[in-house]
């Protein structure tokens, strides 16, 4: 290990910069010499591990991120926009990705966001395209529901809040932690601490709530179209409004929200995640899933939760001691609607948007389908789908039924059950919406690209009205 090198010259000026102080100052508390310090900066002398080791405990440096860490997603996210079809022809060298994202890191980043805009703008100019075909003029298109807002700002963060987690876990550890029977803990908790009482209502008297809390008698009352792990979810959401509302409140103030319905909006998305974070505690949830594999089955059925609520869990297991693979999660209904997003880093939208037919949760009955994929740039990924039976109906009245969908990069899944069992066998051809794919001769295509002229031949016959060259 005492010969590892690492250039790493920009990094040592910027936090040299940033701490204000000298070549002369710096080096002197790293025991070397000026001159030496000002080769380092320019890349003509590596830093040693001896050098690395005096700036983590001098400048509480990360190593981890010194040795390439973050370079190495830099050079990642670099790779994926210059894969893109309208520049693929400009791929620079694996040398020079590297060079930027040590020399320019800012450069790289600014380059990221705005290939993500290039992407969001060409989703933008594709709803506004089908609302002008539909004769709607452009309003519809370029309206911002507050709905929109929530959804835009949770979705683009990652999926963790580290103070619903803190209160989750005192809240858990209160009613029981140990307990079996969790859901009989809190409900004896519900009696004893506030004095409600828990009732499950048919259909009939609730028409129209899952839950409902009267006030006046003390009862919350739950609809019989629940199962047992809707029911424990709408008494933990419960829970946390009583134990911690002000944390979530706290929380919701934080991202400013633009009006009240937005932050309405939000308090109710952050209560259910601080209720699957009260009925998934973060310790025994993030150790039972690296046991098992992350076998979502498995997982729901050891905490009582459904199988969305234990996939879009796994996606919040961000905390640096304790990390697990930085899983995306995404529900949608039989139509593609989607409902739920989530993701470890945030959603990736502009790759999964539920619009490819492709994507296994377009597939998915109530067996758990999973694969190995691959986008048109060659980036794999572990897909695991199930169809979800939510809301019971009320016949002739249907329930609700939806598809869920949780992934991650494949070179992150080597721990799951699933990428075991797949192994390296032929990946399934994936993509974003079709019109922001350039995949050939794909049968599901519905749209044509936006990048792409058609190149129709009145001589030959493709595999769908969008032939494109």
């Amino acid at each position: 290990m005492a010969d590892n090198k690492v250039f790493a010259g920009p990094k040592v000026r910027r936090l040299r910069n940033s701490l204000g102080l000298t070549q002369t100052a710096m080096a002197g508390t790293l025991g070397i010499s000026p001159s030496y310090l000002n080769l380092i900066e320019r890349d003509q002398r590596p830093l040693t591990v001896q050098i690395l080791l005096k700036m983590a405990q001098a400048f509480s440096v990360d190593l981890a991120e010194w040795q390439g860490g973050d370079r190495d997603k830099t050079v990642a996210e670099l790779r994926r926009i210059f894969a893109d079809p309208l520049i693929a022809g400009e791929l620079p060298g694996e040398g020079e990705l590297v060079e930027l994202a040590d020399a320019a890191p800012n450069v790289a980043a600014a380059l990221a966001k705005l290939h993500r805009a290039y992407g969001e703008t060409q989703g933008r100019l594709s709803d506004l395209s089908a609302a002008m075909g539909r004769g709607e003029g452009p309003m519809p298109a370029l309206s911002r529901l507050p709905l929109d807002e929530v959804r835009e700002t949770l979705e683009g963060r990652a999926h963790h809040h580290a103070s619903l987690e803190t209160a989750a876990e005192a809240l858990r550890a209160e009613i029981g932690a140990g307990s079996d029977d969790f859901g009989g803990a809190l409900r004896r908790w519900l009696r004893e601490r506030h004095d409600i009482a828990v009732r499950v209502l048919p259909v009939e008297t609730m028409p129209l709530w899952r839950r409902r809390f009267d006030r006046h008698s003390r009862r919350l009352f739950l609809s019989e179209r629940l199962d047992a792990a809707g029911r424990l979810r709408e008494m933990a959401a419960e829970a946390v409004r009583l134990a911690f509302g002000a944390v979530v409140e706290s929380e919701v103030a934080s991202f400013g929200f633009s009006g009240d319905e937005a932050r309405r909006i939000a308090m109710r998305e952050l209560t259910r995640y601080g209720a699957l974070a009260t009925v998934m505690p973060y310790g025994p949830f993030g150790e039972a899933a690296e046991a098992l594999g992350f076998d979502v089955e498995r997982l729901s059925a050891r905490f009582g939760a459904g199988f969305a609520d234990a996939a879009e869990r796994l996606t919040s297991l961000r905390r640096r001691a304790a990390p697990g693979p930085p899983f995306f999660f995404l529900e949608a209904d039989p139509v593609g609607h989607v409902l739920r997003r989530s993701g470890a880093r945030g959603f990736p939208a502009a790759l999964f948007g539920g619009l490819c037919a492709r994507l296994p949760h377009a597939r998915a009955g109530e067996t758990v389908l999973a694969e190995r994929a691959e986008m048109p740039d060659g980036t794999a990924y572990l897909l695991v789908a199930r169809a979800e039976t939510g809301l019971g109906g009320d016949w002739p009245e249907p329930g609700r039924r939806t598809r869920v969908l949780l992934g991650c990069e494949w070179e992150a899944a080597a721990g799951t059950v699933y990428a075991r069992a797949l192994g390296t066998g032929r990946p399934v051809g994936i993509g974003p919406a079709c019109r922001h794919c350039e995949r050939e001769a794909c049968a599901s295509r519905a749209e044509p690209p936006l990048t792409r002229p058609l190149a129709l031949d009145e001589w030959v016959s493709g595999l769908t009205p969008y032939d494109f060259r």
